[in-house]
């Protein structure tokens, strides 16, 4: 549980900035919200967070596209068996459910393959796993306990590195040319490191 609660926050975080250096626009875009805002305050509050709509449009993308369990175990019921596909499916049968393809699937996706944060903009879908197109905490009453306090935990952090600092690529790397390769663990890392300068906010 430990594990589960730090890996993939810390995994989602550094993909949402992998995006955002590799988008320039979503990332001025989203950091003006933050900070028009929290204002000239000392520090960002939980309470600003629910008013900052783009940045959370920002984190639901950055879950479809790089959801942090790409695979979620389910077993069929001992009591029941049946055909998906045409093929027969004894009860107890573990099947594992990729969630990275369901997010990615052209069916329930405009450009699956491509980072746009508005397209969560007045839109229905949401975490609960009620959504089966978008899936990244489960689905059901065994759905991941610790979605709440998981959304809301990189939703602070990204608003205050967001906040305080302005952020951009070591020389000579290009934004459109970032390795976004994924490798697959416990959660889904980064095959390469993320290596961004944090330059501290010039308005302060």
């Amino acid at each position: 549980m430990f594990v589960a609660g730090t890996d993939t926050n810390s995994t989602l975080s550094e993909w949402m900035m992998a995006e955002l250096l590799s988008h320039p626009n979503e990332m001025k875009k989203v950091q003006e919200e933050v900070r028009s805002v929290v204002g000239n305050k000392s520090k960002v509050d939980p309470e600003d967070i629910p008013k900052m709509e783009y940045l959370k449009c920002v984190v639901k993308e950055a879950l479809r596209l790089h959801p942090p369990a790409v695979f979620i175990p389910r077993r069929t019921r001992a009591t029941a068996s049946g055909k998906l596909g045409g093929y027969d499916i004894p009860s107890s049968t573990e099947v594992l459910i990729n969630v990275w393809a369901i997010h990615r699937d052209p069916k329930w996706w405009e450009k699956p393959e491509e980072f746009i944060p508005e397209r969560f903009k007045n839109s229905s879908t949401e975490f609960q796993g009620q959504d089966f197109h978008y899936i990244p905490f489960g689905i059901g009453r065994r759905g991941c306990p610790g979605m709440s306090f998981g959304v809301a935990s990189v939703e602070y952090v990204m608003a205050n590195l967001l906040y305080w600092f302005d952020w951009k690529l070591p020389a000579g790397e290009a934004a459109e040319k970032m390795d976004m390769t994924e490798l697959y663990g416990l959660a889904v890392y980064r095959k390469t490191p993320l290596h961004a300068l944090a330059i501290p906010n010039s308005s302060f």
